[in-house]
């Protein structure tokens, strides 16, 4: 990659004046590197300035990680970093480093199970380029089409008990199951389910390119942004994602919970839908839809952050990779608060989307406000068991596949 670098007429040879322009480009980048880091000009980097720079790629470290990384690059045991130091550690390292040791902690959602509405994953420059962001995509989608439907009797069985919960409340999971499997057979199981990976190519491409358009309006001069701002930016994506794609969410609803034979397909259940109850149909339960896209986004990621933070505190060690096991770890718990913290707003949504099997039109107040008189509080939980089922098996199979596939697109 150094020789590379250098080669400036790309003809496979080095003479020594192109190596001397690399070494002198090379000094001017790492000098620049050193100075934005050192942001009171003294000369030296210490660790607050070094938590401020891994702040700005949105990343939050402790002192004592940051001591860590001190030193390991200090060789004079000041627990400063002075640009001798600098440049003598990074001149044959490339600055793009920081940035792949940050990746192992940024988010990446791309590989969703089935009700991910958090925040999208991030691309790099180099990744835009060669064109590996869109391989990347194509194999998270087909990581989240296995996810999907490995875990798609547990979906169908949550929607049922959330449909069905103001009939009987005695559906459990092996009810539920036995009910299902008798009334349409074994493969009524995964009804709805192929609509629901259907969904995924439009939704993802929705939601990386809104995120992508709402990060340069919430940034500023291109600095990399914060936290909060890949929060409000992942939020907003996530509604208009689903503001596009909402009406197959309604479609995926009506088939799981319909009978057998009430509809051929997707374009039949569609047809009928719009011949007997209208347009107006495809948007029922939108709103509960969007306002649980803050909780959900806002809690899984805020939880994530926690679980990083604190594995990054007591057991990183000198180490900043925390491993596939550690993130899958986090990704399940977060996951998992985010889904509980929305879905009392979920279950409402559902019940409306499906509300003209009940013959009847309720508001989404008014609904509540039936659930709570004959359920209590309990009853906005209806389906949670299967829900939460689900997240661990559906996190590790998409994982597992999403590594599986990559190399068949000649990703590492």
């Amino acid at each position: 990659e150094i020789f590379e670098a250098a080669d400036a007429n790309a003809d496979s040879k080095l003479d020594f004046e192109e190596f001397v322009q690399y070494l002198q480009d090379h000094e001017k980048k790492m000098k620049l590197a050193f100075n934005n880091l050192d942001k009171n000009s003294d000369g030296v980097i210490d660790a607050s300035e070094v938590v401020a720079a891994v702040k700005s790629l949105g990343i939050h470290i402790s002192e004592s990680q940051a001591n860590s990384i001190l030193k390991s690059i200090d060789s004079d045991g000041s627990m400063t970093i002075d640009w001798d130091e600098w440049r003598d550690y990074f001149f044959l390292h490339p600055a793009k480093n920081i940035n792949e040791i940050v990746r192992f902690w940024k988010r990446s959602t791309v590989v969703d199970i089935g009700e991910s509405i958090a925040i999208p994953d991030e691309f790099t420059e180099e990744e835009k380029k060669s064109g590996d962001w869109w391989k990347r995509l194509v194999a998270a989608g087909i990581a989240s089409a296995v996810a999907r439907t490995c875990t798609a009797p547990l979906d169908r069985l949550k929607i049922m008990m959330q449909v069905h919960s103001l009939k009987t409340r005695k559906m459990s999971l092996n009810t539920g199951f036995k009910l299902m499997v008798k009334e349409g057979g074994i493969f009524s199981l995964w009804r709805g389910n192929g609509v629901n990976v259907f969904k995924i190519a439009p939704e993802t491409s929705l939601k990386i390119g809104a995120y992508e358009q709402y990060k340069k309006s919430l940034s500023f001069d291109g600095a990399q942004i914060g936290v909060l701002q890949r929060f409000i930016a992942g939020s907003l994506a996530g509604a208009t994602a689903q503001t596009c794609i909402y009406p197959i969410e309604v479609i995926k609803t009506r088939l799981a919970v319909g009978t057998t034979g009430e509809y051929s397909g997707v374009v039949d259940c569609a047809r009928k839908l719009l011949k007997q109850e209208g347009i107006r149909t495809f948007f029922k339960g939108y709103v509960p839809n969007l306002l649980g896209i803050v909780p959900y986004a806002g809690i899984d990621l805020a939880v994530y952050e926690i679980l990083k933070n604190y594995w990054l505190e007591h057991f990183s060690g000198n180490s900043v990779n925390p491993g596939i096991l550690i993130l899958l770890a986090c990704s399940t718990v977060s996951h998992s608060c985010g889904q509980l913290a929305s879905f009392p707003l979920n279950l409402v949504r559902t019940r409306m989307q499906a509300e003209a099997m009940e013959e009847q039109t309720v508001h989404m107040i008014q609904l509540m406000k039936e659930i709570y008189r004959k359920e209590g509080k309990r009853g906005f939980f209806r389906g949670i068991t299967p829900n939460i089922i689900k997240v661990l098996p559906a996190v590790g199979v998409g994982c597992v596949a999403y590594e599986l596939v990559k190399p068949l697109f000649g990703l590492t």
